[in-house]
């Protein structure tokens, strides 16, 4: 299979939100109200995917009190189309990520001495090639799917969500050398048909879903999947907080306060502390200061055990006894 050229991506995209030819001149439909839905129908739509047992296991490797899993979204380019065709000025902000602050952050991580995940969307590497190196110079570090182009899988036909998940696994192994068994959704949007693909590719585990914050197996139409889900939050990743332009802004120490105290009750708690991050947020001067005190506040608590995804993924699948 062939990669969709980028070009070809876009007009993807962009043509999911096209009106019909032949329905211009209709009046367009009121939206269905929830409240009007059967008992039946709400379950159905809550039934698409949930929560199953909780994967938290009696002990994390070596006594460690608590896991650690550090995560970088490297969107770079990519999060320029996000809301349609990017300014020159988006774009360079988003080269900021590969040109500086990816290697600001795999410096950090080399002098502490932590492994991470990076989920990459396929064309961010495909643009900037030499960040697979940057990332392998420390051999732990772990390659993860985090789509095409960051598309949205939501307005994606399903045959074309299929096409660029599978193109994306390709080009991020062939890139990489690596075997590729995470993945990630851009901006943790599922789609209806993203479980199926997910479940057919036949991925370790995935990290875009919210119902815990510990790692548990992902319910798929009902049934059991087998997939470790490694849980996110918007509380636990930095674009919601620390971009300067957003209505939400926070200080990057007031953001790491929380970060701080998300870890020490994780710690009490005996379970999982989860971080998502972004280079070209994370990355710049003020932020990779705190990350850095941040990562020196969790060592300095003793017994952590900081792992990829991947790690902890086969870790608690191993302890659970799941095949």
């Amino acid at each position: 299979m062939k990669h969709i050229h980028l070009l070809a991506v876009i007009a993807i995209l962009a043509g999911c939100n096209q009106p019909a030819a032949n329905n211009q001149s209709a009046t367009p439909a009121a939206p269905e109200q929830k409240w009007t839905w059967s008992t039946e129908r709400l379950e159905k739509a809550v039934a698409q995917v949930r929560a199953g047992k909780d994967l938290t296991p009696k002990t994390w490797p070596n006594g460690a009190k608590v896991a650690v899993l550090l995560s970088f979204d490297v969107d770079n380019e990519t999060i320029a189309w996000w809301e349609g065709e990017p300014t020159i000025s988006e774009l360079s902000r988003g080269e900021y990520g590969s040109r500086v602050a990816l290697k600001r952050i795999v410096n950090l991580l080399e002098k502490e001495g932590v492994p991470a995940s990076f989920f990459i969307p396929a064309l961010s590497l495909h643009l900037s090639p030499q960040m697979a190196d940057e990332i392998k110079r420390l051999p732990r570090h772990e390659f993860a799917v985090h789509g095409w182009i960051h598309e949205r899988n939501t307005q994606v036909p399903p045959d074309k969500e299929r096409e660029m998940i599978v193109n994306a696994h390709k080009k991020l192994s062939d890139m990489t050398g690596e075997t590729i068994v995470g993945y990630r959704a851009p901006s943790w949007n599922f789609s209806p048909v993203t479980p199926q693909i997910i479940q057919d590719m036949k991925f370790i585990y995935e990290s875009s879903m919210m119902s815990d914050d510990r790692p548990y197996e992902l319910v798929i139409g009902g049934k059991p999947s087998g997939i470790v889900e490694l849980p996110v939050e918007w509380i636990l990743d930095d674009a919601p907080l620390l971009d300067p332009r957003g209505d939400r802004y926070t200080a990057p120490r007031d953001w790491m306060q929380v970060q701080k105290d998300e870890f020490d009750v994780a710690y009490e708690e005996g379970t999982m502390f989860l971080l998502t991050m972004h280079p070209h947020y994370i990355g710049h001067r003020s932020r990779i200061v705190v990350l850095e005190e941040l990562i020196q506040h969790m060592k300095s608590k003793g017994k952590v055990w900081f792992a990829t995804h991947k790690e902890a993924a086969e870790y608690v699948k191993e302890q659970a006894g799941m095949k």
